[in-house]
């Protein structure tokens, strides 16, 4: 496979996107460089796409990513994998807010910590963050896993529903309506597996599993004050 090179500096980023695409359907590996930390990069992508973004991108890198293999060298801004369906995603240091926002499946791996409302309203797939999961990361998930190796912090996991977080480390404060669950062994292992292909695997870690209470699920309005937090 060829690789191919794309220059992004200060052209349009219609036009840069234009070119990435062109380079997907001809099946090249495609290296962007001169990123400047430009936003909208790379969005939606097709499946069997391979980038390697030199340096750091803004906000929206990867998002509504089908399928493609896409990898970040230094940071990414807000919402990266933003409702991707598909694909994995790199992040080689920190991730900003609202990292996997909505996205619907694939994995998002960062390397770093993660900013504020981490997965939030995340419908299915994985993010695994090897730092810490900012405030309010899980807000209001549907569905999949958040899966956070060096802690996380303050109002973790708020209204969930379906979701997971699993955290090993420090939690600053949990979210209204978290309940805090013994993993199972067979939990464990399915953890495992998805951290087994990023090299990530420590049976010694100490896991605090997150889900929703439920309480939430069926909210009437005379319970308000229950869950106001201001």
């Amino acid at each position: 496979m060829s690789e191919y090179v794309v220059d992004v500096g200060q052209r349009h980023i219609r036009e840069v996107n234009e070119e990435i695409q062109e380079a997907c359907k001809r099946g090249d590996k495609i290296r962007v460089v001169n990123t400047l930390s430009r936003h909208n990069l790379g969005v939606g992508l097709p499946p069997g796409a391979d980038l390697y973004f030199e340096g750091s991108v803004g906000y929206y890198c990867g998002g509504l990513n089908t399928g493609a293999r896409v990898e970040v060298e230094r940071n990414a801004g807000w919402a990266v994998g933003e409702g991707m369906s598909d694909g994995h995603i790199t992040i080689g240091g920190y991730a900003g807010m609202s990292c996997g926002a909505a996205m619907m499946g694939g994995t998002i791996h960062v390397k770093g910590d993660a900013g504020p409302r981490c997965g939030v309203a995340m419908k299915a797939g994985n993010i695994v963050v090897e730092g810490k999961i900012g405030y309010q990361s899980g807000f209001m998930a549907h569905s999949g896993r958040i899966i956070a190796l060096g802690g996380a912090g303050e109002s973790c996991a708020d209204a969930l529903w379906a979701a997971e977080v699993w955290v090993a480390g420090d939690v600053d404060s949990y979210g209204v309506d978290v309940q805090i669950k013994e993993p199972t062994a067979e939990e464990v292992a399915e953890v495992d597996e998805i951290l087994a292909p990023l090299g990530l695997v420590d049976s010694s870690r100490n896991w605090r599993k997150m889900v929703s209470g439920e309480r939430l699920w069926y909210f009437e309005s005379r319970d308000a004050s229950a869950w106001l937090m201001i």
